[in-house]
């Protein structure tokens, strides 16, 4: 398969945001969509964590937690 381009209306997320939330919302309360997140407790490791991402050892999204 080839795909040369790939032209979007800017208004397409605006027309279709609701219906994905709903979907998507739906589909992650039931457990029929799953999602993954790195997570990483504190700042002082934030350095190496974005290292570890941009290197591909992380899974997901990346999240530092900090505290408040």
């Amino acid at each position: 398969m080839r795909w040369d381009s790939f032209a979007q209306s800017s208004d397409f997320a605006a027309e279709h945001y609701a219906d994905f939330l709903r979907e998507v919302g739906a589909g992650v309360a039931a457990d029929r969509i799953r999602y993954r997140e790195d997570i990483v407790d504190g700042l002082e490791d934030a350095p190496g964590a974005f290292i570890g991402m941009l290197e591909g050892r992380n899974f997901g999204k990346l999240i530092v937690r900090v505290a408040a």
